[in-house]
């Protein structure tokens, strides 16, 4: 049997995980856990590009819990890939160090999903912030990942690890592998809101792990068509949220016409779009809830974090020293030794 291609992603642990993070990663995860190899980072340390407060590090261990059980709630087969903590695998750092010469500032510069980073979190560009993509290159690169399934705005990192690893293998001899990317089928999905996407710092997403009581609150303040005053008014379906929504989440394709005909023609209200909307979604989400509780047991998820962490770290050691290898730093040392002992034998034969 041929040896499985190997996936990785990630999620920074900055809280519970959402249906845009669904439709934009996690759905890929769940299909393609069968086919490949998966490895499923906790990115603390890209964490700290945007959220760097004590305050915020002391609730790691917390969303990396959440985050994790969501992802399992989700269809993820706990048994079948490997969950691992960025921060614990320290050769990762210097992959980072030695990747950092093989893009440009400039290269970097031109990628708008930083700036748009900077934006969202309120802050300047931080080297940190800047040198994002090059510390996901070594993300992916040190478990020698063939695939990985990103959001919209993370494609143009993933060209960028694209862009190293061909750059390395110019450089130094085959060596990486050169990954490709997957964006969801889903296009970015838009908040309750209606502005902006979904977001947890925005306060307009429907968390996996909320309740249908939760869920109905949230479907109920959705924005719709701001002129649409009253039911009897035809309201636009095109590019409004609840309808984008029932595209997505509603498999009752036959409703979800009716619903959109009767709404264009000023037949139907937004409570009842809302309402149907809502029970889909409970629909939809009900399976994660009866996951969630059958796998939220204390000390279950740090325990495949720790294991997964050992795994990924031993495959971060070989492809480090690979790297090291094919630059030809591995014998630096080795070769300073030596000369350190035959000078010290010279030293000690003299002074006898």
């Amino acid at each position: 049997m041929a040896e499985k291609k190997r996936l990785l992603t990630g999620d920074r642990p900055t809280g519970k995980l959402h249906l845009g993070h669904y439709v934009g990663s996690i759905a890929n995860r769940v299909r393609l856990q069968e086919e490949y190899d998966s490895f499923f980072l906790v990115a603390d340390l890209h964490m700290l590009t945007t959220k760097n407060t004590p305050e915020d590090i002391a609730q790691v261990d917390k969303n990396t819990r959440d985050m994790v059980l969501d992802m399992i709630a989700a269809g993820i087969d706990p048994d079948k890939v490997t969950y691992y903590l960025q921060s614990a695998i320290p050769e990762v750092s210097e992959m980072f160090t030695l990747f950092q010469s093989l893009v440009t500032v400039a290269r970097l510069e031109r990628l708008p999903s930083l700036k748009d980073m900077a934006r969202d979190a309120n802050v300047e560009m931080s080297f940190a912030l800047l040198g994002y993509p090059i510390l996901q290159a070594a993300d992916i690169l040190c478990v020698r990942g063939d695939l990985v399934p990103v959001g919209k705005d993370n494609i143009a990192h993933v060209e960028i690890t694209r862009e190293i690893a061909r750059r390395f293998n110019h450089l130094y001899g085959e060596t990486l592998p050169v990954p490709d990317g997957m964006v969801g089928e889903v296009p970015t999905l838009i908040g309750t809101g209606g502005k902006h996407k979904m977001s947890k710092s925005l306060g307009n997403a429907i968390m996996l792990s909320d309740s249908a009581k939760e869920v109905e609150k949230k479907v109920m303040s959705m924005y719709t068509d701001p002129k649409r005053i009253s039911a009897d008014v035809p309201g636009t379906v095109e590019g409004n949220p609840v309808f984008d929504y029932h595209d997505i989440f509603n498999p009752n394709k036959e409703e979800v016409e009716d619903l959109k005909t009767r709404y264009e023609a000023g037949k139907v209200g937004d409570v009842e779009v809302k309402e149907k909307l809502a029970v889909a979604l409970n629909n939809f989400l009900e399976p994660m809830r009866e996951r969630r509780a059958q796998f939220d047991e204390p000390g279950y998820v740090e325990e495949i974090i720790v294991k997964g962490t050992q795994v990924a770290r031993e495959e971060t050691q070989q492809t480090l020293y690979a790297m090291k290898k094919a630059m030809g730093l591995t014998g630096v040392w080795n070769r300073i030794r030596r000369k350190v002992e035959k000078y010290e034998k010279k030293k000690a034969k003299t002074a006898a």
